[in-house]
């Protein structure tokens, strides 16, 4: 069971690392109005990844050893992880619309921009058609310059924009809940692991 959380930890790291900086998304976070809240909950999700694996590691040498304070720490570390992953969940479902439309409005801008001056803004909205395979709003042919040479046919960034951010914060907050329902029996496994070493010293 101990061995589960190091193991856990290590697929929530991968995960989150993998999101932030490998991720259909990634790109966004070279532009200078990156939306650094929408990685919160990856931050969230890669901290407690550590954690858990730190956890894991002295929850087991507390079990090896029999020792009910290293239990009950390790206890209250999987109460810190159990709340910041609900955070993350909560956040994840919660927060998309603001998410979205933070999005949503960044592109409007660099889209307000290049319409303004053709110069202006020519890199960020690049990086919002190739990051989101889209090309324009209401039509491509204004920005069509900007727009992937591989896309085909017109595809409307602002809806885009809506249903992949909708899907990734979706997972980030199944992966959120589901690693705080592993510490639950986490916790509930140290306790009883903690009882039933107190009652082994009661009785000799």
């Amino acid at each position: 069971m101990l061995s589960t959380f190091q193991l856990a930890g290590s697929a929530v790291i991968a995960f989150g690392l993998w999101f932030r900086f490998g991720g259909t998304i990634k790109d966004l976070s070279s532009e200078d109005k990156s939306p650094e809240y929408f990685y919160v909950g990856l931050y969230v999700l890669v901290g407690a990844g550590a954690l858990m694996m730190a956890v894991g590691f002295f929850g087991c040498c507390g079990a090896m050893r029999e020792s009910q304070c290293v239990l009950g720490s390790f206890f209250t570390c999987l109460l810190v992880i159990f709340a910041a992953e609900v955070t993350t969940g909560v956040f994840a479902f919660i927060g998309k619309g603001v998410a979205i439309r933070h999005v949503q409005t960044m592109y409007e801008e660099a889209y307000n921009d290049y319409l303004k001056d053709r110069g202006r803004g020519n890199g960020t909205l690049i990086t919002f058609h190739s990051t989101f395979q889209c090309c324009g709003k209401e039509s491509s042919e204004q920005v069509r310059p900007t727009c992937p040479k591989e896309l085909l046919g017109y595809k409307n960034c602002i809806d885009e924009i809506e249903t992949i951010i909708s899907v990734k914060l979706q997972l980030i907050g199944i992966v959120g809940i589901g690693i705080a329902g592993l510490t639950i029996f986490g916790m509930i496994f140290s306790m009883v692991l903690c009882c039933a070493i107190r009652n082994s010293r009661d009785v000799i």
